[in-house]
């Protein structure tokens, strides 16, 4: 996969930080930023395809019940005693 760079704009104290961290596990702040992002696109991909499986298993249900209710039997309209 061809790489590309990319060009953050953050505050400084936010850098600052970031290379702290990135110190303590030995890599860099941009490997950091790029394992994170990977994680974001991945998730999003995962939520996505649960979608759509949710969304395809929903639209191949039977349906259920088969009863149509009108507004008035559902908030029970009849006037009361």
């Amino acid at each position: 996969m061809a790489r590309t760079n990319l060009t953050l704009q953050l505050d400084a104290e936010v850098i600052r930080r970031a290379r702290v961290v990135a110190a303590k596990r030995g890599t860099s702040v941009s490997a950091l930023a790029a394992a994170e992002l990977i994680e974001l696109v991945d998730v999003d991909d995962r939520f996505e395809r649960a979608r759509e499986r949710a969304e395809a298993i929903l639209n191949a249900a039977a349906p259920r019940g088969g009863r149509r209710w009108t507004r008035d039997e559902l908030h029970d309209r009849q006037s009361l005693p």
